[in-house]
C-alpha cells in the first residue's frame, strides 16, 4: 500500500523537505509512513459473513426450489456458505476498501494511536538530546495521521497545536495529494520548532528523515 502511496520521488522530496525544515531548528522531524497499523482479523471475518450469508441463502433456496432438495437443504446451505465464505475472505484481505467497511473508526483511531507510540519508542525518538523529537505517524490502510512529540516539545507546545497538521494531512490524502499535504505539514512543524527550539552551531542529524514501514 505504501508503494501505491508515495513514490520514490515522492520519498525523496519529503527526505529533502525534512532537512531543509531542520536547517532552522534543533528539533528532529521524522514522517513514518506504514501500510496499516493493525491487520483487522475481525473486519475479514464479518465482511466475509456479511456477502456470504445472504448470497448462501438464495443459492440454497433456488437450488431446493428447482431440484426438490427437501432436508438437505441445510446441508446444500452449509456447502454453499463455507465456500463462498472462504473465497470472499482471501477477496477482502485483499481489497482495502471494502474491508475498511466492516472496521469501526474507533478502532481504527485507537489501533492508529498505539501504533504511533509503539513506534516513538521503538524508533528512538525519545532518545534525542534535547527531548525535542516529533513523530508524524501516518497510516494509509485507516487513513490516519497521528503527531506525538518528544518532552521537550510538549512542555512548550501543547498536543492541541498539531490538531490543525493532522487535519491538512488528512484532508490532502484524500484529494489524492499526499506527499504535498506531508511536505505541507513538515514545513509547518518546522516553522513551529524554530519559534522555541532555534538551530544549535553543533546540531546534528540524529535520527532518519523518513521512515517506511511496508508488511
Amino acid at each position: 500500500m505504501v508503494k501505491q502511496f508515495l513514490s520514490e520521488a515522492d520519498r525523496q522530496k519529503i527526505q529533502e523537505t525534512v532537512r531543509q525544515a531542520e536547517l532552522k531548528t534543533s528539533g528532529e522531524i521524522i514522517p513514518m509512513v506504514v501500510s496499516f497499523s493493525y491487520t483487522y482479523p475481525m473486519g475479514d471475518v464479518l465482511g466475509s459473513a456479511a456477502f456470504s450469508l445472504p448470497l448462501s441463502i438464495l443459492v440454497t433456496t433456488v437450488a431446493g426450489n428447482v431440484f426438490w432438495l427437501g432436508s438437505q437443504n441445510m446441508w446444500i446451505f452449509m456447502g454453499v456458505f463455507a465456500v463462498l465464505f472462504a473465497g470472499f475472505h482471501g477477496l477482502i484481505k485483499r481489497i482495502p476498501s471494502l474491508k475498511r467497511l466492516f472496521v469501526s473508526r474507533s478502532e481504527m483511531a485507537a489501533e492508529v494511536e498505539e501504533a504511533a507510540v509503539t513506534a516513538f519508542y521503538k524508533e528512538g525518538l525519545y532518545r534525542t538530546r534535547e527531548e525535542t523529537g516529533i513523530l508524524i505517524f501516518i497510516s494509509v490502510f485507516e487513513r490516519m495521521v497521528w503527531v506525538l512529540a518528544d518532552r521537550g516539545i510538549s512542555a512548550k507546545v501543547p498536543q492541541d497545536a498539531w490538531n490543525g497538521i493532522v487535519d491538512g494531512i488528512v484532508a490532502g490524502i484524500r484529494r489524492h495529494r499526499p506527499c504535498e499535504s506531508i511536505c505541507e505539514a513538515i514545513q509547518e512543524v518546522g516553522e513551529l520548532l524554530a519559534e522555541h527550539f532555534p538551530v544549535r552551531r553543533d546540531d546534528t542529524d540524529e535520527l532518519q528523515n523518513l521512515i517506511i514501514r511496508e508488511p
